[in-house]
Formats: C-alpha cells, sequence, structure tokens
C-alpha cells in the first residue's frame, strides 16, 4: 500500500514536485493546484480524508492552512526557501533586464538574505526586503512592491508567491518568482516517506484496553456471593461488547471486575478520544452502578502491551476517582483528563538510569511519581512548593504528599528552604526546593 501525499500549490510547481517525486514508488503523488492561495481552504476540506500526508508547494498555502485548523504539523510539509534559491532567480533577472540596482523581495527570512550576501558578492545590488512569518495576504505583499517601484525605489520585484508574481506582471511592474531547489524539494520527499513507513508500524502496533471495576470496601466482601454483583457484570459486559466491535476488538474477560479488549493502534487512533473514554465510564455507570477505571497499553508484541496495560491500570488505581490511563511502547504514560480544560499529563516511567532504579528500590517513592512531579514542576514553572501544593498536583491527600517530599529529599531531589504559616493556627509547612 502506497503512501497518499496531496501536493498543493500553483500548476508549475505542483508539477515541479511531482517531477522530483517520481523516484519515490513507495509515494503516491496526489496533484491538488489552485490559482490563489485562499483556494488552498477548499481542497483540504473536500479532499483531506483521501490523503495521509499533505506535501504543499511553499510558505504561503502552508501556513494559510494552519491559520484555518485545516492540517496538523505533522501531517504537512513545505520546501523551505534557502538562498541560493533566490540567487539563482537573481541571476536570470540580470540576464533579462541588465543592470539592476533596486530590488523588492518578499518572503525569504532575513537571516537567510545575510547568509547570501555574505557569502556571495551581488555587486551594487540593493535589496529592500519584506521578510514574515508565517502567512500575509497576497494584497499586502503586492501592496508592498507596487510603493516601492511607483516611488522609483525599485526596478524589479522578486516574489516567492505565483498569484503575486502575475498580479504585478499584469501591473507592468518586472516581477521573478523564487521557486524550492530540488534539494529541498527531495529532503521533504524523503521525510514524508520515513514518516509514512513510520506510521504504518505504529498504526499495526497491539493495543489492549484494560476496563477493572472499581469497587468500595463493601462491595468487595460480597462480590464472589452476590448475585445481584453478577448481574451488574452481565449489564457491564454488554457496554463494553459494544464498544469491542466498534473498535474490531476481541473481548476477553480476565478476572471478576477485569476485562481486556485487544484491538491495533490504528483502530485506537480512529476511535479514541478521552471524551470517548469517558463517555464508556458514564454508561458502563448507568447501565450497571458500577464505577470503570480504565489503562491502554500499547506495545509491539501482545506480552509487551499487556505488560503496558498492566501499568496504566497500576496509576489509574492511584486516582480517587474513575481515570484514563495509556502506556506506550517507550513506558510514557499519559494521564487523559475528561475536560478540555484540564491538563493532560504526560510523564516517563523508565529514563532515571541504573543508578537512580537502585535508588528507588531503596526509597519509599516510585520513579512514575517523580517523573510526574518533574513534569507538573515545569508545566506550571515552578519549583518551590509545599506538600500542599503537590497534593494539588496529583490530587493526593497532604498527608501523603509530606510522605513524598521527605523521600525526594532523602534521595536529593528536593531541599527545604525555609517555612511558612497557613494562618493564625496550624503547624508551619515546609517550604521545599525542587532539585530536578
Amino acid at each position: 500500500m502506497k503512501i497518499r501525499v496531496g501536493v498543493v500549490g500553483p500548476g508549475d510547481s505542483v508539477a515541479h514536485i511531482l517531477a522530483l517525486g517520481r523516484e519515490h514508488t513507495d509515494l503516491e503523488m496526489v496533484p491538488y493546484i489552485y490559482k490563489e492561495t485562499k483556494e488552498t481552504e477548499n481542497i483540504i476540506r473536500d479532499f483531506q480524508d483521501e490523503v495521509d500526508f499533505w506535501f504543499f508547494s511553499g510558505q504561503a498555502p502552508y501556513y494559510y492552512a494552519r491559520s484555518k485548523g485545516l492540517v496538523r504539523e505533522d501531517t504537512s510539509y513545505f520546501p523551505p526557501l534557502y538562498g541560493s534559491s533566490l540567487l539563482g532567480t537573481l541571476l536570470g533577472a540580470l540576464l533579462k533586464e541588465g543592470v539592476i540596482q533596486n530590488v523588492s523581495l518578499d518572503t525569504i527570512k532575513q537571516s537567510e538574505l545575510d547568509t547570501l550576501t555574505s557569502t556571495y558578492y551581488l555587486g551594487d545590488i540593493n535589496i529592500r526586503s519584506f521578510s514574515y512569518d508565517e502567512y500575509k495576504p497576497a494584497e499586502e505583499i503586492i501592496s508592498f512592491h507596487k510603493k516601492l517601484h511607483d516611488e522609483g525605489k525599485t526596478e524589479v520585484a522578486v516574489t516567492c508567491v505565483q498569484e503575486v508574481h502575475d498580479k504585478l506582471n499584469q501591473l507592468g511592474i518586472p516581477c521573478y518568482r523564487v521557486i524550492p531547489s530540488p534539494v529541498a524539494i527531495k529532503l521533504v520527499l524523503q521525510n514524508l516517506k520515513e514518516r509514512g513507513q513510520s506510521n504504518w508500524y505504529k498504526q499495526s502496533q497491539i493495543a489492549i484496553i484494560g476496563l477493572e471495576v472499581i469497587h468500595s470496601a463493601s462491595s468487595l466482601d460480597q462480590q464472589y456471593f452476590s448475585y445481584e454483583m453478577k448481574r451488574r457484570e452481565l449489564e457491564i459486559k454488554q457496554v463494553m461488547l459494544d464498544h469491542a466491535e466498534k473498535l474490531q476488538g476481541s473481548f476477553v474477560q480476565i478476572g471478576d471486575g477485569l476485562f481486556f479488549i485487544y484491538t491495533t493502534r490504528g483502530e485506537m487512533d480512529m476511535q479514541f478520544q478521552e471524551s470517548a473514554m469517558y463517555s464508556l465510564i458514564e454508561e458502563a455507570k448507568v447501565h450497571s452502578k458500577l464505577k470503570l477505571r480504565i489503562g491502554i497499553g500499547y506495545g509491539l508484541t501482545a506480552y509487551d502491551a499487556e505488560q503496558n496495560v498492566r501499568l496504566a491500570l497500576h496509576y489509574a488505581r492511584e486516582k480517587q476517582t474513575p481515570a484514563v490511563v495509556s502506556v506506550d511502547e517507550k513506558k510514557q504514560i499519559n494521564e487523559h483528563q475528561s475536560e478540555s480544560g484540564e491538563l493532560n499529563i504526560t510523564y516517563q516511567h523508565r529514563k532515571w538510569g541504573e543508578e537512580w532504579e537502585e535508588r528507588f528500590k531503596e526509597a519509599k517513592i516510585s520513579p512514575g511519581i517523580v517523573s510526574k512531579i518533574e513534569y507538573l514542576s515545569r508545566h506550571y514553572k515552578k519549583n518551590i512548593v509545599t506538600a500542599q501544593e503537590v497534593s494539588r498536583w496529583l490530587k493526593r491527600t497532604e498527608r501523603n504528599s509530606r510522605r513524598i517530599m521527605v523521600e525526594l529529599e532523602r534521595l536529593g531531589l528536593a531541599k527545604v528552604t525555609g517555612e511558612e504559616q497557613p494562618g493564625q493556627r496550624g503547624r508551619p509547612r515546609k517550604v521545599y526546593e525542587l532539585l530536578f
């Protein structure tokens, strides 16, 4: 199966990219040609389900699509413009126009222009640059070139946008267009090929959803003897079977109150959203009056995925409320929140090295909790904390967080820097500096 790449841009640019892409037989290049940059929006909306990646001919259509929220950074690319591309265009203009002293230029970054002028001798050519990030409307760029030409400050315009090139020529202003170099295009094509192969590899990974019933102390005592509990589990199975069918997965009951759905990462990526998982928890509660926690494990093999789903459930059990936690093949832990306003937390289970692993064995704290505190400290840009603040971060009791801070201090990952009085009454709280 080939990687489908949608190539978006003016006709000549798209043809140039397609010609260079012929050597990549595992890429299926699909042309989408426009006359104006704004047509990019309709192209993406109409054909976004038909391609795996988007290859834009330049900065303008790429950032226009990004500004509209039509494409993601990891599925869209464009070839950058280097000084060598501008050098070739200037040479063509000199050959055709003769002596040129003043040129207006858009798009290309000032740093590239500085590198070009310091590397090559451009004679007496004075370049007036309109460098910008991301996207600018064609009308604004045209106005920049026209104003300079009308004031007699430039003889020639050099642009990176086709509709600017066409409009300026219609106005009788000599205009030449910079296009990406073959090297820049080939680098993007190679990147697309590698990213596509990596995605296929990733999509074929095993994914296991672990669903565990959260028992209260009273229900735990009677769960093996209660017919009512068995009936509730039958009701919850129906909900899970429906979900397994959506994921084209296999449903297995591992034990009392523990169920696994085996599927692939590709199916998970199509179906999985934090809200969908929490909807499943809510649906199960409505039908069976039982609460669920969800762990998701990914792995290259079924064994790896099962180890990771059990690890995810371990971290989910630390939550006081129903939770969704996933662990990927790199042991990266993701705590997915139920509401979009809450922070999704991502941290590593393994990252400390052999020496630290030995030190953690002696301590009463796991590497995962330490990594989580480190992540939250960086997110909130705060390394001076109290146990009370850490308890809010971790959604744990203040007593538990005090124990964690004592262990961090013993490991040399925190030190006491002072105390604060919480109010007129109560014991002073220790203030710690985190030393990650």
